[in-house]
């Protein structure tokens, strides 16, 4: 059952009583006044469940936004696509190329986003009769954005209209090439932009200094989508649609769902319809590609956003970072179901390989970020670098390095050039992309770029040593006051006896939960830990016993040998505070509820 929040908190003290936790942090209620307030609201004028209200208010929803915000839809929440700058010369020079049969030429980036953007730009363009030219870089031999060798491979193949996709913005040298050769070029992308933008028709990027639209956190698969809600518009003007019939673009949102999770944008506004209508697209198994891919992962019961982010998304991106840049791109175009399965199981076998790859990499950093930070794990930055590190995987040991050390963190692979090319990944509140982009002005790294959260950079060996130290003065005083904030803030508390499917389908309905819309934290007061051990390569599976007997299941991820896995193995038979997700385990048609584990506490 739900436990009202009242009888374990006091906004002048910590949730559950917990001042730290074995994580270290505090607990406090997500609610405010204000926010106790306005669930109370919500719960007396609509009837909405208490817990839920909580939910619906922790997320700052107010009473009469309850109705519009359980059902986001892409026609409520789409402006017009005239709002992002230069949209309709991308749309018009689109639909010119589309009447006269022109040869286009895609360019995406390696990632999910690169990937799922690039399929859909060209699946729209094959359903109106285009055959374009799709690449994918090799992360390791070509890099990241468009390249002279590929641009002037497509000249020399007869294109004539060049679209990058989630890349380009600063691709300033490249995109003059391109001209140079009789190429027009579309940017279509996301990433913080120069003042001076690079020779094209169109640049249409939310986070363009002139742009003033507001969609700066749409993911590129998101900026793509609208242009191609543009284009279509366009093209009904012409009279192209006349005798022929226009592509489904809502059919296309799955791909729109899976980038936008796996970019970890926020999911507020427009991509929330995005998700949550991806998703119902995605559910009805109509797309090959991502229905051979589900199969590949296991993936039992219908997908949701949890599972975009951690079963779909790193398979496709395995492709980019340790096999063929452009599987993915070739599992989202393929028709032919025998053929699907087996790029799908190729990626699937390169994920396992990932994984390997990647364990050693992070045990390596995580000692060297050890003895650089020191006992107390001083500084504002994590910054490690390895010869031999697999450039595909520095960005995940990036973003372990955060988890593990709650900083910003990067995670340099170095070359026997003298050259080191890697990842940085950030803490909420630390715009890494910006101070990237300050570092490159400086000439501290041969080149770098990303957004808030994410970062590649390129660095000189003996340059480290003055990039680490730019970070730390650059970035001390965001991550401190990002620190301060570290408390874990919990939606509600419940007993074993109310976790159920029902539970999981009422939160579920002010989902889909991601970046920017945080999945419910629930606590579990005073359950006694009846069991506990290792499970698979690094997880723990637990039970927790309420007092009245009931149990409920859980597991704690990627946590042996830290404070929060010990925490675990070492108490055995005692009573703990447990805050985690609910999440349904579907095997062999039976349902079962149980908590992902974030935190536990001694009761």
């Amino acid at each position: 059952m739900a436990l009202p929040a009242a009888s374990f908190d006091d906004r002048d003290r910590c949730f559950l009583g917990v001042e730290k936790s074995a994580t270290g942090r505090a607990w406090r209620d997500r609610l405010d006044d204000r926010g106790l307030a306005r669930a109370t609201t919500i719960t007396q004028r609509l009837g909405t469940p208490e817990l839920l209200a909580r939910v619906l208010a922790g997320r700052n929803v107010e009473v009469d936004e309850v109705e519009a915000y359980l059902d986001p839809t892409v026609k409520n929440l789409m402006p017009d696509p005239s709002v992002l700058t230069a949209m309709d010369a991308a749309a018009a020079r689109l639909a010119d190329a589309v009447q006269r049969g022109e040869k286009v030429a895609i360019f995406g980036d390696y990632d999910v986003d690169g990937a799922t953007s690039s399929a859909l730009l060209a699946r729209y363009l094959r359903q109106c009769g285009l055959d374009p030219i799709v690449h994918i870089p090799d992360r390791i031999f070509e890099g990241y954005g468009p390249n002279a060798d590929a641009i002037r491979s497509f000249a020399e193949r007869g294109a004539t209209l060049l679209v990058t996709v989630d890349c380009g913005t600063t691709s300033h040298v490249v995109l003059t090439e391109a001209a140079a050769l009789g190429l027009q070029s579309i940017v279509l992308d996301h990433h913080l932009a120069d003042e001076v933008l690079p020779p094209a028709v169109a640049v249409v990027n939310a986070n363009r200094a002139d742009d003033i639209s507001g969609l700066g956190y749409l993911a590129a698969c998101g900026i793509v989508f609208m242009t191609l809600v543009a284009l279509t518009r366009e093209l009904r003007r012409r009279g192209y649609f006349d005798a022929r019939k226009a592509p489904d673009l809502l059919s296309m949102l799955d791909l729109v769902a899976l980038g936008t999770v796996a970019d970890v944008v926020p999911l507020k506004g427009l991509n929330r319809a995005f998700v949550a209508k991806g998703l119902i697209a995605m559910r009805r198994r109509e797309q090959v590609g991502l229905t051979a891919l589900m199969d590949a992962a296991r993936l039992n019961g219908p997908p949701e956003a949890f599972h975009l982010g951690f079963l779909l998304g790193p398979r496709i991106n395995a492709g980019g970072r340790i096999g063929r840049a452009d599987l993915g791109v070739r599992l989202m175009l393929e028709d032919d179901a025998t053929e699907a399965a087996r790029i799908a199981v190729e990626l699937d076998r390169l994920n396992h390989e990932r994984r390997t790859i990647e364990v050693a990499a992070v045990e390596q950093a995580e000692a060297e970020a050890l003895a650089a930070l020191g006992l107390e794990e001083k500084g504002a930055v994590v910054v490690t670098a390895q010869a031999g590190w697999h450039p595909g995987v520095v960005g995940l040991v990036a973003a372990r390095l955060k988890e593990r050390f709650g900083r910003p963190a990067f995670a340099i692979s170095l070359e026997p050039g003298g050259t080191g090319t890697g990842s940085g990944r950030s803490i909420a509140g630390v715009d890494l992309g910006r101070a990237v982009r300050e570092a490159v002005h400086q000439g501290l790294l041969v080149k770098g770029g990303g957004h808030a959260m994410a970062a590649g950079i390129t660095v000189r060996k003996d340059g480290l040593g003055p990039f680490r130290a730019f970070m730390e003065e650059t970035l001390s005083a965001a991550v401190e006051a990002a620190r301060r904030e570290t408390a874990l803030f919990v939606d509600g508390a419940v007993s074993a006896g109310g976790v159920n499917p029902d539970l999981c389908a009422m939160l579920a309905t002010a989902g889909p939960y991601g970046a920017g819309n945080p999945e419910p934290v629930l606590a579990l007061p005073s359950h006694t830990l009846a069991y506990v051990d290792k499970v698979g390569e690094n997880h723990i599976r637990a039970r927790f016993k309420s007092g009245d007997g009931q149990f409920v299941n859980a597991i704690c991820f990627r946590c042996v040998g830290t404070p929060l896995g010990n925490a675990l193995l070492d108490n055995r038979g005692r009573a703990m505070h447990v805050a985690g997700y609910l999440s349904v385990d579907r095997w062999q048609g039976v349902e079962r509820v149980q908590m992902r584990i974030v935190d536990v506490a001694l009761a």
